[in-house]
């Protein structure tokens, strides 16, 4: 019997057996564990089709979906490669990749083209491992590949803060809101975590003040309207700012750890009041209109805020139906005075000496258009001294209406006074006056003394008339006679010079016609007189 001889037809079948080997024993290196992860939707999820990525890195696929035994959720087995085994423990986060728009912020466009697909976050080294998982139907805000810090504020209200919001700093973006928790039975502040990324983690310090930059802020103060918008972003999503505070007494405070809890004021201009550390507890009563006065309502002195309102309250008393309004401030020493001047002198007898030189709070309006109110400290004139005491540790300031409600005081004072006069008595006395006086007028005796007084202006007029028929001839020579004067004057000065020389009698004689020559320029003057005046004759000179 021959022996079997080796046909080379085997070879094909031995170098199947041999790829097929080699195939199966690559594929089994390279493949890694089978997980399940949890969703609440499968939307955009496709057996054998939907990959599992990380870095745009294909890690796994996805190879059925099935529905929870509650029916509330559906459970995603993947077939992950050998390199992805190290990493899927308890800090491994999955998530689905959609097309997702969240505030002002576009993400995973990149889907509408190649399809939804699960991105993962290894997390930290180190834990434990495991082949269940709960996914996300948003990408988590922390990454294990971006360093910073997570923190933690505190606010009563979110208000438009939503998950993804920015976090600024000095304009610039920083970091986002991770999520915010409900408290226990919805009582109590709620905690906001926000992450920071590095390196502007390290700008945090134990003093540091958040505020929120949410939406549109109008401002009517500083004598115009004021539009303050954060960003795009910020206005439809919300947003929180961070800086330093305004006066900083700590300037080696320390930096602020992971984890460490803050408080979020509803504004920057709360934030930086915040940063005044001693605040001294004042009240004061009104019994005027507080209308527009609130918490929070500024404390001015001269034009600048000292303060804020802490509480508005109502009180009656029922016994005497007495109604007044109080007010609770505090005011921030800091804004006026050093620390130094505060810790040397006390507060109660700096504020005696104020209230003593007129210091008195007023309310008043802080803008026509919203109706706002503060309350104003102003320095009345002439007012009186006021003992300051003292109400639950508190000091009480002396109170005046002010603004409109002290302009409608005043007014309603006028108003009063006015009404207190005795109009009615006093138009009596006038009507009664008038008719005093009408019948005065109209009586005899009146009567009478016009009558005389008529009949002598006649007699007047009479006499000035005999008077001009008397004088008229004279006043018709007197031009004749001045003539005839000036004619013998002329006649002597011919004669006088005939004569010549320096003789007694050449003297006499030319001193006597100097004479005769003023006499004839006086009774020309008074002939020119007499013709504008001719009653000066009988009532003087100095008289019409």
């Amino acid at each position: 019997m021959r022996p079997a001889r080796f046909s080379l037809i085997w070879v094909i079948p031995i170098l199947v057996v041999g790829i097929a080997g080699y195939l199966a024993w690559k594929g089994l290196s390279h493949r890694g564990p089978t997980i399940t992860i949890t969703f609440d939707t499968a939307d955009g999820l496709t057996a054998g089709q939907t990959q599992v990525k990380h870095k745009a890195v294909a890690l796994g696929t996805v190879e059925s979906i099935a529905l929870s035994k509650d029916l509330r959720r559906v459970e995603v087995k993947v077939q992950m490669s050998a390199q992805a085994a190290p990493f899927l423990t308890k800090n491994a986060q999955f998530w689905v990749v959609r097309p997702r728009l969240t505030g002002a912020s576009v993400s995973g466009l990149e889907t509408l083209v190649s399809g939804a697909f699960i991105a993962v976050d290894p997390g930290a080294p180190g834990g434990e491992e495991q082949d269940r998982f709960t996914g996300t139907e948003s990408p988590p805000g922390v990454r294990s590949d971006e360093p910073g810090r997570t923190y933690t504020l505190m606010t009563g209200s979110i208000g438009a803060i939503s998950e993804g919001a920015p976090v600024f700093f000095r304009d610039v973006v920083v970091g986002e809101v991770l999520g915010y928790t409900m408290p226990p039975g919805g009582r109590g502040p709620i905690p906001v975590q926000v992450f920071v990324r590095e390196p502007y983690d390290h700008y945090l310090r134990a003093d540091t003040r958040f505020w929120d930059v949410s939406g549109i802020r109008a401002d009517f103060s500083g004598g115009g309207l004021k539009i303050q918008v954060q960003s795009l972003q910020a206005v439809l999503s919300g947003g929180i700012a961070f800086g330093l505070p305004v006066q900083r007494r700590d300037k080696d405070a320390p930096e602020a750890p992971d984890n460490a809890v803050f408080k979020l004021y509803d504004s920057k201009e709360d934030a930086d009041t915040a940063g005044y550390r001693e605040r001294l507890p004042f009240v004061t009563y009104f019994r005027n209109s507080v209308k527009g006065l609130g918490v929070g309502s500024p404390v001015d002195l001269f034009g600048l805020q000292v303060g804020t309102v802490t509480d508005v309250k109502l009180l009656l008393n029922n016994t005497t139906g007495d109604v007044r309004v109080r007010v609770a401030m505090e005011i921030q020493p800091e804004r006026v005075f050093s620390e130094e001047e505060i810790k040397a002198g006390s507060v109660r007898q700096i504020t005696q000496a104020m209230v003593n030189n007129g210091l008195r709070a007023e309310t008043d309006s802080s803008n026509l258009l919203t109706g706002s109110s503060i309350i104003s400290l102003a320095f009345v004139p002439k007012a009186p001294p006021v003992e300051v005491v003292t109400e639950d540790n508190a000091l009480v300031l002396p109170s005046q209406s002010g603004g409109l409600s002290g302009i409608m005081e005043s007014l309603s004072t006028v108003s009063a006074k006015l009404a207190a006069m005795p109009l009615d008595q006093i138009g009596d006395n006038v009507n009664s006056l008038l008719a005093h006086a009408d019948g005065t007028l109209n009586g005899p005796d009146v009567k009478q003394s016009l009558r005389e007084l008529n009949a002598t202006l006649r007699n007047a007029q009479s006499l000035t008339a005999r008077a001009d028929q008397g004088l008229a001839p004279l006043m018709q020579r007197l031009p004749q006679i001045t003539q005839q004067l000036q004619q013998a004057v002329t006649h002597a000065d011919s004669v006088l010079s005939s004569y010549g020389g320096s003789s007694d009698f050449h003297r006499n004689l030319e001193q006597t016609l100097h004479q005769l020559n003023d006499t004839v320029r006086s009774l020309r003057l008074f002939v020119d007189f007499l013709n504008r005046h001719p009653s000066a004759l009988l009532f003087g000179r100095g008289k019409p």
